[in-house]
């Protein structure tokens, strides 16, 4: 008769087998779930340099993704906010994903958010999406000038900062958790030209 614990043995290292498969064919380098630290951002930094000097990046490019991979995970570390799930409590925890392929960087970011902060949240996405490099600019400026600071920093510098700095629109979904809680999705692109 099979042990039980063989079988919950071989579903993990199989689970482990089609999770890095996983990764392999999405392009992933790097995954990393949990608090996010002055630490921790100067590692993922550190890799993700090693990683680029290994591939000859342009200089540029590396400036870019360094730039978006701290803003980013600045992001987790001030607005990630507090949920509970079974006997686990998630505060200020979140995913930070890496891939890359021959086009372009690709940084995806995911945290709890409670559903009130939603609405404000996507406008100013939206409206980061919809304007050119010059009302990017202004904008930017004026946040700078005029904006209201959240009481954990920021006025949706982060959001103009990494589309200016990519000319890319920021790609970003909620994925409901429970009634009051969602999971913030943000993908950004860093063109490798």
């Amino acid at each position: 008769m099979a042990n039980p614990k063989d079988n919950l043995e071989k579903g993990f290292l199989e689970f482990v087998y089609d999770f890095y498969s996983s990764m392999k064919s999405h392009e992933i380098s790097l995954v990393y779930e949990g608090k996010v630290t002055h630490q921790i951002t100067k590692a993922f930094i550190a890799l993700a340099e090693a990683q680029m000097e290994e591939n000859e990046e342009a200089s540029k490019v590396q400036r870019t993704v360094f730039h978006v991979m701290v803003e980013c995970l600045q992001n987790i570390s001030r607005h990630a906010d507090e949920y509970e799930s079974g006997k686990a409590i998630y505060s200020g925890k979140g995913i930070f994903i890496v891939s890359n392929t021959d086009k372009a960087w690709c940084i995806t970011t995911g945290n709890a958010i409670v559903n009130d902060k939603i609405p404000g949240l996507k406008a100013i996405l939206e409206q980061v999406n919809a304007l050119n490099n010059k009302d990017l600019k202004d904008l930017y400026m004026n946040q700078m000038r005029e904006g209201r600071l959240t009481n954990r920093g920021g006025a949706g510098l982060g959001f103009i900062d990494i589309r200016r700095k990519t000319g890319e629109k920021l790609d970003y979904h909620f994925l409901p958790i429970t009634d009051k809680v969602s999971f913030f999705l943000l993908t950004t692109l860093i063109p490798r030209t």
